[in-house]
């Protein structure tokens, strides 16, 4: 049974990519899309997501806040935040509410294809150059 996946990003072009690479993991289903954090929550909330791929800088309600929201409700979800956002505070931040990957967009050509991997298999991924945060 493939895993609901649902993802959340306000850049459309950046979210037809996910939706394509996406498309390559037959264990995973992409069952829902949102352009904003709190239709982000809203979608979580009614599909049920297994995984989370979240912005951080979406429009109305940041991608740390509705990561949080959703873990609320859906605390098993694994959240692998797709982010330009690259300071320490925030990266700490995603980490710390229990986010399973962080992976920075100008490395997702890259990293997402490891990042689905490790977090598939119950670990932590952190893309290369955040430096202390480890994988």
């Amino acid at each position: 049974m493939p895993l609901r996946t649902l993802i959340v990003e306000d850049h459309r072009p950046f979210l037809e990519y996910i939706r394509s690479t996406l498309r390559e993991h037959p264990e995973l289903e992409v069952v829902g899309e949102a352009e904003d954090g709190f239709t982000g929550v809203e979608r979580a909330a009614v599909l049920q997501p297994d995984l989370v791929f979240l912005d951080i800088g979406l429009p109305g309600l940041n991608g740390i806040e509705a990561a949080s929201r959703i873990r609320a409700f859906l605390p098993r979800a694994k959240i692998i935040f797709l982010t330009q956002e690259n300071s320490p505070e925030i990266v700490h931040a995603a980490l710390d509410m229990g986010a399973s990957g962080y992976v920075l967009k100008a490395r997702c050509h890259r990293d997402l294809q490891s990042a689905i991997e490790t977090v598939m298999l119950g670990n932590r991924f952190v893309s290369e150059g955040l430096d202390g945060y480890g994988r």
